[in-house]
């Protein structure tokens, strides 16, 4: 792979650079490389955090030094991995448009001059690859939002959107996991939670799957919401080459 940079991040952390814009063939390869790592269990590596265009390593310089940390990078990034023939893991998140769920929806419509119909199911016809994860638990920075409805942030921020909440903010679209301010434009809402530390993994998705946004009626999202509350429910995931 070519232009790839690796750089210092402080004392205990090293930034691999592989470009620098946002793509899915750069996703593709930082997604492969995490799990060449994972596989390979190197020695002193505490986490890896992928970026839209990197890959954060932090490590223990307890266990590992610096350089020999720098020259395993080196040599991992120059391996041929293969990127191409990965399964796509695909979450199915049911969502209520409009109403009191979505109380942008009209806006939204508006500014794109569409109806709300339209909207929903622009918004819903495709898989949102997940570049990376950030700014709260479980919240995703989706790509992949038709341009037809790409919309302004609010010019004033709401002081608390509530979890759940699926908005539009610019080019992007995805989900507030907890409650917590925010300035894009709602349209629905999920009942499925993307972050929830009672799970024995807290948070439902990582970087590299897909999210998949189904339109359900209230009474249906009502139902979910029911198995979610009491541990029942299992959210539905495809995999598709």
């Amino acid at each position: 792979m070519q232009n790839i940079r690796i750089l210092t991040a402080g004392d205990s952390s090293l930034l691999v650079e592989f470009g620098k814009e946002i793509s899915p063939d750069i996703n593709r390869k930082i997604a492969a490389t995490v799990q060449l790592m994972r596989e390979q269990h190197i020695e002193g590596v505490v986490d890896v955090i992928p970026a839209f265009c990197s890959l954060l390593v932090n490590y223990d310089p307890r266990v590992v030094r610096y350089d020999k940390m720098k020259k395993r990078l080196e040599s991992l990034v120059r391996m041929d991995i293969k990127v191409g023939a990965e399964k796509r893991k695909i979450f199915q998140i049911p969502v209520v448009y409009g109403g009191e769920y979505g109380p942008d929806l009209a806006t939204i419509a508006q500014h794109a001059g569409l109806s709300e119909a339209e909207v929903i199911d622009i918004h819903s016809s495709r898989d949102y690859l997940i570049y990376m994860l950030g700014f709260l638990p479980g919240f995703c920075y989706l790509g992949g939002l038709d341009e037809r409805i790409h919309t302004p942030r609010l010019s004033n921020p709401r002081l608390k959107i509530r979890a759940g909440s699926v908005g539009i903010g610019g080019s992007q679209t995805g989900i507030y996991p907890l409650d917590s301010p925010g300035g894009w434009q709602l349209m629905g809402m999920t009942p499925v939670k993307t972050y929830d530390p009672e799970r024995e993994v807290p948070i439902l998705v990582e970087a590299g799957n897909y999210i998949r946004f189904v339109p359900v009626d209230e009474a249906e999202y009502r139902r979910i919401q029911g198995l979610v509350d009491s541990g029942d429910y299992q959210c539905v995931v495809h995999e598709e080459v």
